[in-house]
């Protein structure tokens, strides 16, 4: 089995997606849009996961490459093939396929809960009830044609959505470590300012081996599902 993943800088990487996909016999490859933007064929793939990262969908003029992105993405889920989005991963599967992404309202930066929009006898993954997860993100989307609301925030209504059995996108970021945490803190900490839903760097560098640990569960949870 290959799984491929989308990285957009290079401080935004697997996290805690990395050992889980290699104990689970995958064999990894990368595109790495800051550096080159091929792609692989959507045959050749088993699993494609997008990361997150700083730019816009809609920065195209800037990003050229996204425009490529967008139409891979979408022929991978054409293909019936598992994708996993993560914050620009989810914006980026949203826009590819015809869902709008623009600024929210609000800014989500640090450790926030989400709430599960689905009842527990769904057939679609479900949250727990409620949830503390790590943000980083000041853009939202609208949910494509198709898509049912998984997670939701009192800063975000669309924080995580499913499309048929194979395609999740997730606004939050479940693979954070202390390491990638560090990473995120040290490249992006011009945008940790004043606001209701923005911690400071230490409150997010505060995390305990606890909550990384729910976290990466939780994404353990979401990749298993994915598999099936």
């Amino acid at each position: 089995m290959r799984a491929h993943y989308l990285q957009h800088v290079f401080f935004e990487g697997l996290g805690s997606i990395e050992l889980w996909l290699t104990d689970a016999g995958y064999e990894l490859s990368a595109t790495r849009l800051y550096e080159s933007a091929g792609f692989p064929a959507p045959a050749e793939i088993d699993l494609l996961v997008i990361m997150g990262g700083p730019m816009s969908v809609n920065d195209e003029a800037q990003f050229p490459w996204l425009v490529a992105e967008k139409n891979f993405i979408r022929e991978v889920i054409d293909s019936g093939k598992p994708v996993l989005g993560i914050c620009l991963g989810a914006q980026l599967i949203a826009s590819a396929m015809g869902g709008n992404v623009y600024k929210n309202s609000v800014k989500e930066i640090g450790w926030f809960p989400v709430q599960s929009c689905l009842e527990t006898d769904k057939k679609e993954f479900v949250f727990p009830e409620t949830v503390e997860v790590f943000h980083w993100h000041g853009e939202t989307f609208d949910l494509p044609p198709g898509a049912t609301c998984l997670a939701s925030s009192a800063g975000c209504k669309n924080q995580a959505f499913q499309m048929g059995n194979s395609v999740i996108g997730l606004q939050f970021h479940l693979e954070t470590t202390p390491q990638s945490a560090e990473a995120i803190v040290a490249h992006c900490r011009d945008e940790l300012v004043e606001g209701q839903y923005i911690q400071t760097k230490e409150e997010i560098l505060a995390a305990t081996a606890v909550q990384y640990d729910s976290i990466n569960r939780l994404m353990a949870d979401v990749l298993k599902y994915l598999h099936r």
